[in-house]
């Protein structure tokens, strides 16, 4: 079956054949933690959990930050599938860049047990509305820089008064949200 390895040190994309099984995705990462994303129509990016905390390579597929090796499979409903985007295209989706804001609050948060793509609920307006620790980091890379320093800065204090990563980040998901109406 057609999949796609992405190695990011590399910087390679490669099509592979692989033979789907009840471990393959596991093998693969030689891990049982998993993230899965779905940032691609029709398709599922596996990528290993652990990858941040062990300062693997960061990279963007899709828009989305990602690190290490990532396998990317084609997805029906909950089925994995060979995967059917050419891979000229899933090349275009790939960015290897890595702009300081984000190197700089990915090597603060490394050490946290927090997972980026996990959602948890903010208020707004009286209404919950579900949001990542990504889509935080994604937020504030587009802010103006003086707001990115603040973000920087207040992490700091965060992490060195080992106080929970994630409970900042509902925090700033919370400003973030109620600023842009």
């Amino acid at each position: 079956m057609k999949a796609y390895s992405v190695d990011p040190r590399a910087q390679e994309l490669k099509a592979i054949d692989i033979e789907i099984q009840a471990n393959t995705v596991y093998s693969f990462f030689n891990s049982i933690l998993i993230d899965e994303s779905s940032v691609l129509a029709k398709h599922v990016i596996y990528s290993d959990a652990d990858a941040m905390n062990a300062n693997k390579k960061p990279f963007f597929i899709g828009g989305q930050i990602t690190f290490g090796d990532v396998l990317v499979l084609g997805r029906n409903e909950f089925e994995d599938m060979e995967a059917s985007i050419p891979q000229d295209e899933l090349e275009l989706l790939i960015d290897y860049e890595v702009n300081s804001f984000y190197t700089d609050v990915l090597a603060l948060i490394a050490s946290s047990e927090i997972n980026l793509y996990r959602t948890f609920e903010v208020e707004k307006k009286g209404e919950k509305v579900a949001l990542s620790s990504e889509w935080v980091l994604y937020t504030f890379n587009i802010a103006d820089e003086r707001t990115q320093e603040y973000f920087i800065n207040e992490l700091k204090k965060v992490v060195d008064a080992k106080e929970s990563v994630e409970e900042y980040m509902k925090k700033m998901a919370a400003l973030a949200l109620n600023a842009a109406s």
